[in-house]
Protein backbone atom coordinates (compact mmCIF):
# COMPACT_ATOMS: atom_id res chain seq x y z
CA UNK A 1 0.00 0.00 0.00
CA UNK A 2 0.83 3.88 -0.99
CA UNK A 3 2.19 5.39 3.17
CA UNK A 4 3.16 8.01 4.04
CA UNK A 5 6.84 7.44 6.09
CA UNK A 6 8.31 10.26 8.53
CA UNK A 7 12.00 8.93 8.43
CA UNK A 8 13.51 11.66 10.84
CA UNK A 9 12.41 14.12 13.27
CA UNK A 10 13.85 17.61 10.92
CA UNK A 11 10.15 18.27 10.02
CA UNK A 12 7.38 17.69 7.13
CA UNK A 13 9.63 17.74 4.15
CA UNK A 14 11.73 15.24 5.16
CA UNK A 15 8.17 12.71 4.56
CA UNK A 16 8.04 10.77 1.78
CA UNK A 17 5.92 8.73 -0.09
CA UNK A 18 6.94 4.94 0.40
CA UNK A 19 4.90 0.99 -0.43
CA UNK A 20 4.80 -0.89 2.77
CA UNK A 21 2.98 -3.97 3.58
CA UNK A 22 -0.97 -3.74 4.80
CA UNK A 23 -1.23 -3.73 8.46
CA UNK A 24 -2.99 -6.73 10.64
CA UNK A 25 -5.82 -5.95 13.07
CA UNK A 26 -3.98 -7.02 16.37
CA UNK A 27 -6.69 -7.68 19.74
CA UNK A 28 -8.93 -4.63 20.23
CA UNK A 29 -8.10 -3.19 16.75
CA UNK A 30 -9.90 -2.55 13.60
CA UNK A 31 -8.45 -2.66 10.09
CA UNK A 32 -9.71 0.21 8.26
CA UNK A 33 -9.55 1.13 4.73
CA UNK A 34 -8.53 4.83 4.75
CA UNK A 35 -10.88 7.15 2.75
CA UNK A 36 -9.79 10.41 3.78
CA UNK A 37 -7.31 11.30 6.69
CA UNK A 38 -6.81 14.58 8.53
CA UNK A 39 -3.87 16.36 8.73
CA UNK A 40 -3.81 18.02 12.45
CA UNK A 41 -0.46 20.36 13.90
CA UNK A 42 -0.16 17.16 16.11
CA UNK A 43 1.34 15.88 12.90
CA UNK A 44 3.37 18.66 12.54
CA UNK A 45 5.00 18.97 15.94
CA UNK A 46 5.52 14.40 15.24
CA UNK A 47 7.52 15.38 12.68
CA UNK A 48 9.86 17.85 14.86
CA UNK A 49 9.80 15.36 17.18
CA UNK A 50 8.54 17.98 19.84
CA UNK A 51 5.01 16.04 20.46
CA UNK A 52 5.72 14.28 23.66
CA UNK A 53 4.80 10.38 23.54
CA UNK A 54 5.02 10.45 19.77
CA UNK A 55 6.46 8.09 17.21
CA UNK A 56 10.11 7.96 17.19
CA UNK A 57 11.62 7.91 13.25
CA UNK A 58 11.10 6.49 10.99
CA UNK A 59 7.16 5.97 11.28
CA UNK A 60 4.16 5.78 8.96
CA UNK A 61 2.45 9.63 9.85
CA UNK A 62 -0.88 10.36 10.32
CA UNK A 63 -3.31 9.46 13.19
CA UNK A 64 -6.91 10.35 12.00
CA UNK A 65 -8.92 8.78 9.13
CA UNK A 66 -12.13 7.53 8.05
CA UNK A 67 -13.36 4.70 6.21
CA UNK A 68 -14.31 0.93 5.79
CA UNK A 69 -13.90 -1.46 8.93
CA UNK A 70 -11.91 -4.85 6.20
CA UNK A 71 -10.99 -6.79 9.22
CA UNK A 72 -11.22 -6.83 13.13
CA UNK A 73 -9.46 -8.24 15.99
CA UNK A 74 -10.13 -10.19 18.59
CA UNK A 75 -12.30 -8.46 21.19
CA UNK A 76 -13.63 -5.82 19.24
CA UNK A 77 -16.91 -6.15 19.79
CA UNK A 78 -17.78 -2.21 18.68
CA UNK A 79 -17.82 -2.37 14.66
CA UNK A 80 -18.28 -5.20 12.11
CA UNK A 81 -16.78 -5.79 8.53
CA UNK A 82 -17.94 -2.92 7.00
CA UNK A 83 -19.32 -0.26 8.68
CA UNK A 84 -18.27 2.98 8.40
CA UNK A 85 -16.27 4.48 10.97
CA UNK A 86 -14.05 7.66 11.89
CA UNK A 87 -11.20 7.59 14.12
CA UNK A 88 -7.47 7.88 15.50
CA UNK A 89 -4.48 5.24 15.46
CA UNK A 90 -0.97 4.73 13.92
CA UNK A 91 -0.13 5.29 9.95
CA UNK A 92 -3.39 7.29 9.29
CA UNK A 93 -1.69 8.68 5.89
CA UNK A 94 -2.01 5.31 4.10
CA UNK A 95 -4.39 3.43 2.13
CA UNK A 96 -5.10 1.08 5.02
CA UNK A 97 -4.72 2.04 8.85
CA UNK A 98 -5.29 0.13 12.00
CA UNK A 99 -7.33 1.45 14.83
CA UNK A 100 -7.93 1.26 18.74
CA UNK A 101 -10.34 4.17 19.38
CA UNK A 102 -13.05 4.91 16.81
CA UNK A 103 -16.79 5.98 16.21
CA UNK A 104 -19.18 5.38 13.57
CA UNK A 105 -19.63 8.06 10.77
CA UNK A 106 -22.90 10.01 11.07
CA UNK A 107 -25.08 8.61 9.11
CA UNK A 108 -25.12 10.12 5.64
CA UNK A 109 -21.96 11.73 5.77
CA UNK A 110 -18.71 11.15 3.81
CA UNK A 111 -15.48 9.98 4.51
CA UNK A 112 -14.20 14.10 4.09
CA UNK A 113 -17.36 15.59 6.30
CA UNK A 114 -16.55 13.08 9.22
CA UNK A 115 -13.00 14.19 9.64
CA UNK A 116 -12.84 16.29 12.67
CA UNK A 117 -15.76 14.25 14.71
CA UNK A 118 -13.58 12.65 17.12
CA UNK A 119 -10.43 15.63 16.94
CA UNK A 120 -11.51 18.89 16.08
CA UNK A 121 -14.99 18.95 17.32
CA UNK A 122 -15.16 16.35 20.84
CA UNK A 123 -12.07 18.63 21.56
CA UNK A 124 -13.46 21.90 21.69
CA UNK A 125 -16.51 20.87 22.73
CA UNK A 126 -14.65 19.06 26.08
CA UNK A 127 -12.66 22.21 26.41
CA UNK A 128 -15.54 24.59 26.55
CA UNK A 129 -18.37 22.82 28.16
CA UNK A 130 -17.02 19.66 30.04
CA UNK A 131 -14.02 21.70 31.79
CA UNK A 132 -14.66 24.95 30.98
CA UNK A 133 -17.90 25.14 32.10
CA UNK A 134 -19.02 27.72 29.56
CA UNK A 135 -22.18 29.42 30.21
CA UNK A 136 -24.88 31.45 28.24
CA UNK A 137 -22.85 35.46 28.97
CA UNK A 138 -19.78 34.06 29.10
CA UNK A 139 -17.02 36.02 27.39
CA UNK A 140 -14.68 33.53 25.40
CA UNK A 141 -11.29 33.80 23.80
CA UNK A 142 -10.36 31.35 21.04
CA UNK A 143 -7.32 31.11 19.97
CA UNK A 144 -6.39 29.92 16.29
CA UNK A 145 -9.87 30.48 15.32
CA UNK A 146 -9.85 29.83 11.74
CA UNK A 147 -8.35 26.26 12.01
CA UNK A 148 -10.37 23.26 12.38
CA UNK A 149 -10.60 23.00 16.85
CA UNK A 150 -10.76 26.78 16.59
CA UNK A 151 -14.21 26.96 14.03
CA UNK A 152 -15.38 24.25 15.97
CA UNK A 153 -14.89 26.13 19.06
CA UNK A 154 -16.86 29.28 17.82
CA UNK A 155 -19.62 27.06 16.25
CA UNK A 156 -20.17 25.74 19.92
CA UNK A 157 -19.38 28.49 21.64
CA UNK A 158 -22.03 31.05 20.33
CA UNK A 159 -24.60 27.95 20.14
CA UNK A 160 -24.49 28.17 23.90
CA UNK A 161 -24.45 31.78 24.10
CA UNK A 162 -21.35 32.97 24.97
CA UNK A 163 -19.50 36.16 23.50
CA UNK A 164 -16.50 35.22 21.15
CA UNK A 165 -12.97 36.68 20.68
CA UNK A 166 -11.66 34.70 18.41
CA UNK A 167 -7.54 35.68 16.90
CA UNK A 168 -6.46 34.86 13.39
CA UNK A 169 -4.24 36.05 11.01
CA UNK A 170 -5.69 39.17 8.92
CA UNK A 171 -6.32 37.76 5.57
CA UNK A 172 -8.87 34.89 7.82
CA UNK A 173 -10.90 37.04 9.82
CA UNK A 174 -14.02 37.03 7.59
CA UNK A 175 -13.72 33.18 7.87
CA UNK A 176 -14.15 34.23 11.40
CA UNK A 177 -16.51 36.68 11.40
CA UNK A 178 -18.79 34.18 9.33
CA UNK A 179 -19.06 32.10 11.95
CA UNK A 180 -20.28 33.90 14.13
CA UNK A 181 -17.60 35.42 16.42
CA UNK A 182 -18.06 38.69 17.71
CA UNK A 183 -14.71 40.16 17.74
CA UNK A 184 -11.73 39.04 15.41
CA UNK A 185 -8.33 40.53 15.94
CA UNK A 186 -4.87 39.45 15.28
CA UNK A 187 -2.72 37.94 18.01
CA UNK A 188 -0.64 40.88 18.31
CA UNK A 189 -3.22 43.26 19.07
CA UNK A 190 -3.96 40.88 22.38
CA UNK A 191 -2.34 42.81 24.77
CA UNK A 192 -3.89 46.24 23.29
CA UNK A 193 -7.36 45.11 22.73
CA UNK A 194 -8.41 42.68 25.54
CA UNK A 195 -8.66 44.00 28.94
CA UNK A 196 -6.80 42.01 32.01
CA UNK A 197 -9.23 39.94 33.64
CA UNK A 198 -12.08 39.81 31.30
CA UNK A 199 -12.48 36.76 29.74
CA UNK A 200 -14.39 33.26 31.38
CA UNK A 201 -13.08 30.98 29.06
CA UNK A 202 -9.58 31.29 27.30
CA UNK A 203 -8.87 28.04 24.80
CA UNK A 204 -5.31 28.49 24.00
CA UNK A 205 -3.00 26.22 21.80
CA UNK A 206 -0.39 28.48 20.67
CA UNK A 207 2.09 28.84 23.64
CA UNK A 208 4.51 31.29 24.14
CA UNK A 209 3.77 35.02 25.23
CA UNK A 210 0.48 34.12 24.09
CA UNK A 211 0.00 31.57 26.45
CA UNK A 212 1.23 34.47 29.49
CA UNK A 213 -1.50 36.88 28.23
CA UNK A 214 -4.08 34.47 28.00
CA UNK A 215 -3.75 34.26 31.68
CA UNK A 216 -3.24 37.72 32.20
CA UNK A 217 -6.80 38.78 30.53
CA UNK A 218 -9.06 35.26 32.37
CA UNK A 219 -11.59 36.47 34.81
CA UNK A 220 -9.67 36.08 38.76
CA UNK A 221 -10.76 33.45 40.44
CA UNK A 222 -13.25 32.06 38.07
CA UNK A 223 -11.59 32.61 34.74
CA UNK A 224 -10.40 29.08 32.83
CA UNK A 225 -7.90 28.58 30.60
CA UNK A 226 -7.91 25.45 28.82
CA UNK A 227 -4.76 24.90 27.07
CA UNK A 228 -5.25 22.15 23.98
CA UNK A 229 -1.54 22.99 22.44
CA UNK A 230 1.65 24.84 22.15
CA UNK A 231 2.23 25.17 18.66
CA UNK A 232 4.90 28.13 18.84
CA UNK A 233 6.58 26.67 22.23
CA UNK A 234 6.76 25.89 25.88
CA UNK A 235 5.38 28.67 28.19
CA UNK A 236 5.21 28.69 31.77
CA UNK A 237 4.25 30.38 34.87
CA UNK A 238 4.77 30.17 38.12
CA UNK A 239 3.05 29.10 41.91
CA UNK A 240 3.91 32.63 43.35
CA UNK A 241 2.17 34.11 40.44
CA UNK A 242 -1.39 31.84 40.44
CA UNK A 243 -1.05 32.68 43.96
CA UNK A 244 -0.60 36.44 44.33
CA UNK A 245 -1.15 37.90 40.55
CA UNK A 246 -3.06 35.94 38.43
CA UNK A 247 -5.26 33.81 40.96
CA UNK A 248 -7.27 32.30 37.60
CA UNK A 249 -8.09 28.28 36.92
CA UNK A 250 -5.13 26.61 34.03
CA UNK A 251 -6.72 23.45 32.90
CA UNK A 252 -4.82 20.86 30.46
CA UNK A 253 -6.75 19.32 28.08
CA UNK A 254 -5.02 16.34 25.92
CA UNK A 255 -7.82 14.46 23.99
CA UNK A 256 -6.32 11.09 24.33
CA UNK A 257 -6.10 11.32 27.99
CA UNK A 258 -9.60 12.81 28.18
CA UNK A 259 -11.03 9.36 26.81
CA UNK A 260 -8.33 6.86 28.53
CA UNK A 261 -8.76 8.67 31.62
CA UNK A 262 -12.36 9.72 31.72
CA UNK A 263 -14.43 7.56 29.51
CA UNK A 264 -17.50 8.65 30.82
CA UNK A 265 -16.77 12.08 30.36
CA UNK A 266 -15.84 11.39 26.49
CA UNK A 267 -19.47 9.58 26.37
CA UNK A 268 -20.91 12.21 27.55
CA UNK A 269 -19.47 14.60 24.95
CA UNK A 270 -20.04 12.32 21.72
CA UNK A 271 -23.59 12.35 22.98
CA UNK A 272 -23.68 15.89 23.11
CA UNK A 273 -21.97 15.93 19.65
CA UNK A 274 -24.77 13.89 18.21
CA UNK A 275 -27.28 16.78 19.85
CA UNK A 276 -25.85 19.41 18.17
CA UNK A 277 -25.54 17.52 14.59
CA UNK A 278 -29.32 17.20 14.87
CA UNK A 279 -29.75 20.85 15.87
CA UNK A 280 -27.44 21.78 12.58
CA UNK A 281 -24.72 23.48 14.61
CA UNK A 282 -22.10 21.13 13.51
CA UNK A 283 -22.74 20.31 10.09
CA UNK A 284 -21.05 18.34 7.89
CA UNK A 285 -17.27 19.17 7.43
CA UNK A 286 -16.11 20.82 4.18
CA UNK A 287 -12.33 20.11 4.26
CA UNK A 288 -9.77 20.81 1.59
CA UNK A 289 -8.41 17.69 0.40
CA UNK A 290 -5.41 17.26 -1.29
CA UNK A 291 -3.98 13.82 -2.94
CA UNK A 292 -1.58 11.98 -0.42
CA UNK A 293 1.99 12.68 -2.07
CA UNK A 294 0.94 16.09 -1.34
CA UNK A 295 1.03 15.40 2.11
CA UNK A 296 4.56 17.29 2.89
CA UNK A 297 3.29 19.88 1.51
CA UNK A 298 0.27 20.69 2.91
CA UNK A 299 1.91 20.33 6.65
CA UNK A 300 4.86 22.92 5.84
CA UNK A 301 2.05 25.18 5.13
CA UNK A 302 0.25 24.01 8.07
CA UNK A 303 2.92 24.88 9.86
CA UNK A 304 3.92 28.12 8.31
CA UNK A 305 0.21 29.29 8.95
CA UNK A 306 -1.64 29.83 6.01
CA UNK A 307 -3.91 27.66 6.14
CA UNK A 308 -7.62 27.66 6.72
CA UNK A 309 -9.96 24.74 8.01
CA UNK A 310 -10.18 21.62 8.29
CA UNK A 311 -7.07 19.78 5.92
CA UNK A 312 -7.61 16.01 3.94
CA UNK A 313 -5.07 14.00 2.39
CA UNK A 314 -6.68 11.35 0.01
CA UNK A 315 -4.97 7.94 -0.07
Amino acid sequence: MRALEQPSAGGPGDMRLVDVEVPTAAAGEVLVRVGAAGVNFADVMRARGTYDGGPRPPYLAGFEAAGDVVAVGDGVTGASVGEHVIGTGYGAFAEYMVMAEFVPVPAGWTDEEALGLVLNWATALAALRHLGQLATGDTVLIHAAAGGVGQAAVRIAKYYGATVIATASASKHDVVRRLGADRVIEIGQLKAEVSDGSVDVVLESVGGETFRRSIEVARRVTGKVIVIGAATGESSISNWELNFKHPVQVIGHHLTTFIQQAPELFADVMAELGRLIDAGVYPPGKPTVYDLADGPKVLAELEAGVTVGKLALKP
